[in-house]
């Protein structure tokens, strides 16, 4: 599993379907003229936010997070994942591993607060703030990850061009 993740293939893959993804989120945000709630924490905002919403809005944003928004984050954790070990020790791809559970509990509360069961949403004001550290954590290991693997093949093409 380690190798097939650290493969330059499956990392654009990865890519690919983490941008494909992101965009798929504006697209259906703009046709449906609303503004997902995956940022907010605070519950009574996160409930005044809902109540302004139509209830074909509301139906959007739940089948947008009970689909799109579960591929999401099994997509950008096995994308951050994989370029955490192929750079660094294990222990570097662990907020990347932890953020895809986050992601999806919090998707869970936002889908049954969008069905009208808010009672769960006084978990956002943690799990949502635990989501954006984890992934701003995962994000800036990929980003060093990134600086070692061009360092990598700047030294290997330096090394294997004649003096």
């Amino acid at each position: 599993m380690v190798q097939a993740l650290t493969r330059s293939r499956t990392l654009w893959i990865l890519f690919a379907l983490f941008v494909a993804e992101t965009i798929a989120f504006g697209v259906v945000m703009a046709v449906w003229d609303f503004t997902i709630i995956d940022e907010m924490y605070d519950p009574d905002k996160i409930r005044a936010h809902i109540a302004e919403m139509s209830e074909v809005q509301r139906q959007a944003h739940a089948w947008m997070t009970a689909t799109l928004d579960v591929a999401y984050p099994l997509t950008y954790g096995a994308l951050f994942v994989g370029m955490a070990l192929r750079a660094f020790k294990p222990v570097f791809a662990l907020p990347a591993l932890l953020v895809i559970p986050t992601d999806l509990t919090e998707g869970f509360v936002q889908v049954q607060a969008m069905l009208g069961n808010g009672s769960l949403i006084w978990l956002k004001a943690y799990v949502t703030p635990a989501k954006l550290i984890l992934f701003t954590l995962a994000i800036l290991i990929v980003l060093a990850a990134l600086v070692v693997e061009v360092r990598a093949r700047a030294k290997a093409q330096s090394e294997s061009q004649p003096s």
